[in-house]
Parts: structure tokens; sequence; C-alpha cells
């Protein structure tokens, strides 16, 4: 039996679906979170259970919902299981009346009606049951409370009774419409609402007679019939209301209470800033940074008992060196960085589980919306946080293609899991006392940038970005360890896999290229190999962002187009090392390939490797979206140019600052003269009839014409 599920964003549909099926599909508080549809089996059946992304409309207005409206036309679910979230009944209930014109069984279950009666309402799910002609189950898929009764009830797979949602009028049209369809429609009540709303997409089913039929029926209402049809059925779910949900009195929950500190006006912004801070110091800063350590002198034991045992053995010093300085330097460096990649983890997972981060979105919509985004573009952001490819993935979800390619293009810039270990590795070093604070910085540089970029693709590339973002935040929730347990363990687990294939395979390839001059001659001088050889060719590049040609550097900058963590494996390739790589102390140590590095070009390196083109993964995510090359390749010329200005600025700056070229009095002159030249710069482009009071500009020589 094929099943559908089919529900409002934010509903619960996706946690039902893992209750189900014993999955662990992305759940979270906020929109769009299934971009995608996943299938699965119900657990103890043959049945498969299809997760499809929230909608509010069977109508398509974005990506996501388009998934949602072919899969129910196009393959036919035997049961749809309508996801309905009863503290939001009637928003929820639009859907409903959709989902119950087409002929497969529907059956709704009801979620989280639990929390509904600690706000004073009760619904009478039998009485709901009868007004919709279908089955009603009470459910609470967070607690997996109601699931044996849904089970069963779709066994039974009840067939639903005609509903008459309309008036009298329309439901004679509707009827009408619906026998003069051929045999092979189907669906034909929908189909035959869908002409009466003048639905371009059904006029292949069009008649002459049915026009006759629409045309009349016109005649009795002062609204088109689109309109009039959805006015009737949120009057129709208004009267179900009514009869189905009973009031009393509750005192205020805790989440209104929350909402009035975490949505303040003045506190709302600092709170957000303060969070995502400690977010930081907890994975990179003082915790994090401890966490590091036994798994750095874990790495460096292993690659010194590894090395001897080989040593012992008579294995040639090729293969050792491959070994030891090669695959367990490589893959380790990275790997030392896998405990504070879990607190980042967790932090982000708590942070989605308890509705925060739909707080976030509401709270940056209203500075979105003015360079041309809006707070469906926070999602991506959020998501691409832990890893971009999901991120650029989740922008489906955002209905105007100029708002959904922008943030496409600018989601990569968000320090996602793989970008932690650089941060961690050079801010350790050179920012010992504020790791955290340092690495917090990128994050909310990320978001500057990404404003700026915005406001200039929307003032001369996007000029139709009109998105709106509208949301119904979800109450706060206790987050479930079981749930958060999971999350955590998956993105440990991917991370470590693409440690031990891609960061494996190219570390050995590093190795190769270091230990090996172009005459394959083993052994040589280290700037003789064919790596040196090649990365100071290019090396010229990176002169600006580093104050100097460093062959290491540059070709660990390039390795990180195929793994962000790359960069620090490829670096304590270079260096040969098997352990200590967890604060730098060896990889910048005097007289190594790294040992020029300062506070401002390590700073500007990480600026570079923050906003330059993403990994392979995240690329193929951009071509999918973009849906050309051509874009895509503008794109990632876009960001690897973007990046590269960036860091050289950040150098060139604080180069002189650390010389003391630049002090404290010549920033701030600087700074007014700058204010000063833009406050001119504003004047001379004043609109004109904005100044009545100058006898100067043509504007007012204007007035007084007039006058």
């Amino acid at each position: 039996m094929k099943i559908g599920l089919v529900g409002n964003q934010n509903s619960g549909k996706t946690t039902l679906f893992n209750c189900l099926t014993g999955m662990n599909a992305k759940i979270g508080n906020w929109p769009g979170v299934t971009i995608e549809k996943k299938s699965g089996t119900i657990k103890g059946t043959n049945h498969e259970l299809i997760d499809l992304p929230g909608i509010y409309s069977i109508s398509p207005y974005s990506m996501e919902e388009e998934v949602s409206r072919k899969f129910i036309f196009e393959e036919k679910p035997d049961v749809i299981i309508n996801i309905v979230d009863a503290t939001s009944i009637e928003r929820s209930l639009y859907l409903t009346t959709q989902l119950i014109e087409l002929d497969s069984n529907v059956i709704v279950a009801l979620n989280m009606a639990d929390i509904l009666e600690k706000k004073g309402l009760k619904i009478d799910d039998k009485k709901l049951s009868s007004e919709l002609g279908v089955p009603v189950v009470r459910i609470s898929a967070l607690k997996e409370t109601g699931i044996d009764e849904l089970i069963k009830e779709i066994e039974k797979k009840t067939p639903k009774q005609k509903v008459n949602v309309f008036d009298e009028n329309i439901e004679k049209a509707a009827d009408e419409i619906s026998k003069m369809l051929k045999q092979d429609v189907i669906d034909k009540r929908f189909v035959a609402i869908n002409l009466l709303e003048d639905d371009n997409r059904f006029n292949k089913y069009k008649t002459d007679s049915m026009s006759k039929i629409i045309e009349d029926l016109e005649k009795n209402y002062d609204t088109d019939m689109e309109e009039e049809i959805a006015t009737q059925r949120y009057k129709f779910i208004e009267e179900l209301k009514k009869e189905c949900v009973v009031k009393r009195i509750v005192p205020i929950g805790i989440s209104e209470k929350l909402d009035k500190i975490f949505l303040n006006k003045w506190l709302a912004f600092p709170i957000f800033v303060i969070i995502m801070f400690l977010v930081y110091y907890l994975s990179v800063g003082v915790v994090g940074s401890y966490t590091v350590d036994a798994v750095g002198e874990a790495v460096g034991y292993i690659g010194e008992v590894t090395g001897n045992a080989l040593e012992s053995i008579g294995t040639s010093e090729p293969l050792v060196s491959l070994v030891v300085d090669g695959i367990i330097a490589g893959v380790g460096a990275v790997l030392g960085f896998v405990p504070q990649l879990i607190i980042l983890f967790l932090c982000i997972a708590l942070l989605e589980t308890t509705g925060y981060m739909s707080r976030v979105a509401l709270l940056l919509d209203r500075i979105f919306r003015k360079i041309g985004l809006s707070g469906k573009s926070l999602i991506p952001f959020i998501v691409g946080s832990g890893c971009s490819v999901p991120g650029i993935m989740s922008t489906r979800i955002i209905e105007n293609e100029d708002e959904r390619t922008m943030t496409t293009i600018l989601t990569p810039f968000i320090p996602c899991s793989a970008k932690l270990p650089i941060m961690a590795l050079f801010t350790g070093y050179f920012f010992p006392d504020n790791a955290g604070v340092a690495s917090a910085s990128f994050y909310f540089l990320a978001i500057a940038i990404i404003i700026v970029c915005a406001l200039v693709m929307k003032k001369f590339i996007f000029k139709h970005t009109s998105s709106t973002f509208i949301s119904e935040l979800p109450d706060y929730k206790l987050p479930s360890p079981k749930y958060i347990a999971k999350e955590v363990w998956e993105k440990v687990i991917a991370f470590i896999k693409r440690a031990g294939t891609i960061i494996l395979l190219c570390s050995i390839v590093i190795w190769f290229l270091l230990s090996f001059s172009f005459n394959m001659g083993y052994g040589v001088d280290i700037e003789d190999s064919m790596l040196a050889q090649i990365g100071d060719k290019i090396s010229w590049v990176f002169e600006p962002v580093l104050g100097t040609r460093s062959w290491g550097a540059t070709v660990s900058a390039i390795q990180g187009l195929v793994a962000k963590e790359q960069v620090v494996s490829s670096m304590a390739v270079i260096n040969g090392l098997a352990d200590d790589v967890e604060d730098g102390s060896e990889i910048f140590s005097a007289g190594g390939n790294f040992a020029f590095f300062t506070a401002a070009s390590a700073y500007a390196f990480m600026v570079f490797n923050l906003f330059s083109a993403p990994c392979f993964g995240a690329i193929g995510a951009m071509r999918r979206e973009l849906g050309s090359k051509r874009k895509l390749l503008a794109a990632v010329v876009f960001q690897t140019v973007l990046a590269w200005i960036l860091a050289t600025i950040v150098y060139q700056v604080g180069s002189r600052i650390e010389s003391g070229v630049l002090n404290i009095a010549n920033i701030a002159v600087i700074v007014v003269v700058i204010a000063i030249i833009a406050f001119v710069v504003h004047q001379l482009r004043r609109k004109e009839g904005e100044c009545t009071s100058c006898p100067y500009c043509d504007s007012c020589k204007k007035v007084e014409k007039k006058k």
C-alpha cells in the first residue's frame, strides 16, 4: 500500500514519519525542512510511507509545493495521512478541505492536541470526523502516542463521506461539471472546483457547456470565483472550529512569556548575538580546545607506534612515510577536531528543536526584506551552518526565483562544520586567549558580507525579489534527547566518513607530490618536490593576502575546493606531522613551512577559506539549484574573487595595525572622513522636491518659479 504523508510546514509531519518508519529524517522548528519527498516502510507492515514537503495548499507556488502536488496527482497514493497541527487548526484545515475533494482515502492525524489543551482548548475529534467525513485520529508524534490507533485506521482504509464545504450554488455547479468530465479523469470533484476557480492548469478539461455553467455561477457573486471559493472554505473552517473546539480560561503560557524576552524590541538582537557567541565559545573556545587534547595525543601515539611497528618488520622508508606522514598526519589532523564538532552540532540541534531558530528567522526577516531577501533565506543559512549542501538544497522553499538564486550563491558564506577545523587551528594558535571570540567573529562577518552582497545584487542584478515570509511561531519545546543524539551522531559519522574517504585520498596525493620530484626521485628536498614547484608557480596570487609567497599555503587553500577540512590536512602533511596538530604548535613552529604567518595573515587566510568557492559537493548542489553551468561558473568566480579581495583588505589593514602605521587616531580620522563623504554624497543625491528651503539646489529653484 502506498501512503502519502501530507501536511503544513512545521506541523510535526517529519517527526511522525520518523516515528512510523524508525528512520531519522531531518526535523526542525521552521518551514521547509523536508525539501524532497522521503520514503520508508511503516514498522511491522509492508506499507510504503512517503514524507512530502510541507504545503499549505495543493495549488503550488514554490518548488517544494510542486513536489507534493505531483506526487498526489501522478502517483495516486492509496491513503493520504493529513497531519493537522491542533494548535493551528484553522490554518491547517484549509489543506484538509482540498484533500477531501480527492479520490484517495484520507485520514486526519490530529497532532499536538495535548499542547492545545494546555492552552485551554479541547477538540472534539469525533465531531470533527463527522463534519469532515473522514477518520480523525488523535496523536502526539513527539511523544509517540496514538501511533497504534493510526496504523489500525490505515489498515481499515475507511472510505470518506461527501461533505458540502460550499454553498448550494457552488456545490450544484461542481456536481454538474463533475458529471461532464470524461470517465478517465481522476479526482473529478477536485478538477471541477479548480475549473470554477478558473485555474489555467485545468483548462484542458473545460468544454463550452462547462464555461456556460461557470459564467452563470459568477453572476451570483460580487468577487471572482477564486476569492469566493477561498472565502467559503474559511467560512466552513470557522464554523467547524466553533462546533468542535471548546475553550476554557488558562494562564499565559510559557512560550508567550519567553517571547516577551527573546522577541523584545531592544533585547532580541543582543540575545541572538550572545547565543551565537556562546555556541562558538563552547565549541572552539575553552571547552572545545580542552577536549581535543586527548584526541591529539591519541593520534600522535598511533603515528609513533605505527611507524615503529612498520620499521620493525622491514617496511621501506617511503611506505612508512606514506602511512605516518601521509595518512595518519592528514586524516588525524582533521579527526582531532571531532570533539569540537560534536559540541557545535549539539548546540545547533538544541536551538533547532526548542523552537528558537524560527524566532531568529522572524527577527531577521525585517532586515532581510530590505536587502532583497526574506526570513525564508535564513533557513538555508541555518541549515548551512552544519553543511552547505543541504543548506543550498533548502533554497527550494523560496518562491521568488531571483531571491532563490541570491540565497543559493550566498549560503556557502556561512561557516559550515568543514570550516570549523580551519578556524579552530588558526584561532587556537594566534588568538589563544580569545579563540571563541575570533571564531564567532567569522559568523557575524559572514552575516555582514551576505547583507552587503545582497544589497549590491538587488541594486544591479536581481531587481525582482519580492518574496514574503509568513510563519506561525511554534511553541517552545523541551528538546528530545533521542532526536538530538541521533542528529549529532549522524553528522559526526558523516564528517568521519569524509575524513576516511575524500581526506584520505587527498592526503595520499599531497604526500606523493610532496615526496617525489618530477624525475620521480624520492626523498628530495621539500623545495624541489612536485608540490612545491607547482605551488611556487601560482603562489604570487596569495602574496597580497599573506604578505609573502608561500607555495604551501597556496596549495592548501586550493585543496579547500575538494573539501574545506583538507586545508588543515594538507598543511599537516606538508609539515610531515602525525601529532600535536590541534593547537598549531607544530604547524606554525619556527623554521617550518608556515612560520611566516602573523595574526593579520592568519585572519586573512581564514577569511579567504571562509568566503571562497565551497567544496565540490556544495558546488554540485549549486549546479542543481541554479540550473545552468553559466550561472554556476559566475557564482564560483564571484565567491572566489570576493574572498580574495576581502582577505587582501584584511591583511593590508591588519598588517599596518600590527606595525603601528595605523593607530586608533588614524583609524578614527579615516572613519570621520568616510562619514563626511557619505553625507555629502547623500545630500547631492536628494530627490527632486525633497528640499524646500535651500536657495541653491535645482529643486528649490523650480519651487520658486512655481510660486
